[in-house]
């Protein structure tokens, strides 16, 4: 192929590959409220999350925080639609603190396609605005749903991502089912999907980031199975580039009383 038109040709392969559909909803989401820990790979717990939804006619509200011992916070609250299939329709994540080298501010809005982010730089406080082609499948602020929509057989689920770094770009997660595992609660066994969960880099960029020690490590999820599935366990990247921590769901530790 000549060389012009392969480089024509470039950026449509590079078009079609950020294209998917959106996930379909197999179970609706409703109102709740969930109580979360985030701890290191080693056991070490770091911070204590929240997350809360709440449904408003077609569109759903979802708010998740967790706030870190040293005084760190990420904070997200995303908006979505669930009508035959989920779709963001904005997304607002905030980290900052110790545990975050680079504190972002980002907000995304689908029907502008607008991505705004507020970071630092060099001490220095920058904002960088652009205008993209967001795709429908994006799934900042609702991959926790999507999740439990998955089926526990499912090779190769691809879901489009807008990673801040700080500069937007749309990178591809590519899931696929690699089996089950049985964990207990109050004793009694259940079991669980596990899914590995890659990051996509695509293009030039994706060819060269493990080269340079860029490309994210994969992540594991965990989703309870049964008529109503759970996302039980996450083991993975909570921000892009970041480190391997693990989410899990915990319940309330009630004070002693005397007798």
């Amino acid at each position: 192929m000549h060389f012009g038109k392969l480089r024509a040709f470039v950026p449509l392969l590079l078009i079609l590959f950020l294209r998917a559909e959106p996930i379909a909803v197999r179970n609706v989401e409703g109102s709740l409220q969930g109580f979360l820990v985030l701890r290191t790979t080693d056991g070490k717990t770091i911070a204590s999350g929240n997350l809360t939804q709440t449904v408003q006619g077609n569109r759903v509200a979802l708010h998740l925080v967790f706030r870190f011992r040293d005084g760190s916070l990420y904070d997200e609250m995303a908006t979505f639609t669930q009508e035959g299939s989920f779709r963001l329709i904005n997304d607002h994540l905030i980290q900052k603190g110790p545990k975050f080298p680079k504190p972002l501010d980002v907000q995304i809005d689908t029907a502008s396609g607008t991505v705004t982010v507020h970071y630092q730089d060099k001490g220095q406080d920058k904002v960088e605005t652009e205008q993209m082609d967001l795709p429908d499948d994006l799934a900042n602020g609702v991959i926790f749903d999507e999740l439990k929509n998955i089926a526990p057989d499912a090779k190769d689920v691809k879901l489009s991502w807008l990673a801040a770094t700080p500069k937007p770009r749309i990178v591809k997660l590519s899931l696929t089912s690699v089996g089950g595992e049985t964990f207990s609660v109050a004793g009694r066994p259940n079991r669980s999907t596990v899914f590995n969960l890659k990051v996509e880099i695509g293009g030039v960029a994706g060819v060269v980031a493990p080269w340079l020690g860029k490309q994210p490590s994969d992540m594991r999820i965990w989703i309870a199975n049964g008529p109503v599935p759970v996302l039980v366990k996450w083991e993975g990247m909570l921000y892009f580039g970041g480190p391997t921590w693990r989410i899990e769901i915990t319940s309330p530790v009630w004070p002693r009383t005397s007798r």
